[in-house]
């Protein structure tokens, strides 16, 4: 009976310990990360060890071009098809429903053909390699609202009046 106490009483205060230890201490700032849940609302049409591949399979024979390209060249890309690879600096944090995509300074906001498809919401910092097409929208201020809510922050791309967006029907994402 008495080893039943003091071994009880023994984890006790271990537990107590690796509690208090988790715990900042008065005057040190508690630098442990939050864990955010990750949103995934599609599963990938191709997958393997290295990536993941949302919408359609990608179409690996179109044109590669640059997202400096269609920033700088925007008329000549519009509904044409091309591939690009890029950076995907924020991701719509409620579904995964658009992302921004940066190279550089440039950057453009990436939306999913017919609303098909969502990527995770853990996808930024990563680079992707998408298929799809350059569209041209007049951008409302309710919209540029709704994505910046959305995507919880600002960015560039996302601005009122007349803007170029890239339409994808493919996007694979590394899995590191």
């Amino acid at each position: 009976m008495k080893i039943k106490i003091v071994l009880t009483f023994a984890i006790g205060i271990v537990l107590a310990f690796s509690v208090l230890a988790g715990e900042p201490t008065k005057g040190h700032l508690d630098t442990t990360e939050v864990k955010v849940k990750t949103i995934r609302l599609s599963e990938p049409v191709v997958s393997d060890e290295h990536s993941e591949t949302f919408g359609v399979k990608l179409d690996k024979s179109l044109q590669k071009v640059s997202l400096k390209d269609l920033a700088s060249n925007s008329e000549a890309y519009i509904e044409k098809s091309f591939q690009v690879e890029t950076k995907v600096a924020k991701v719509c944090q409620k579904k995964g429903c658009f992302f921004i995509a940066q190279q550089g300074d440039d950057v453009m906001r990436v939306a999913f053909k017919d609303y098909g498809f969502f990527v995770p919401t853990d996808s930024a910092g990563k680079t992707v390699t998408l298929a799809g097409e350059l569209v041209k929208k007049d951008m409302t201020a309710e919209q540029v609202a709704h994505f910046k809510q959305d995507m919880k922050g600002e960015s560039d791309a996302v601005k009122e009046g007349v803007v170029y967006e890239i339409l994808a029907d493919s996007v694979t994402i590394p899995r590191v």
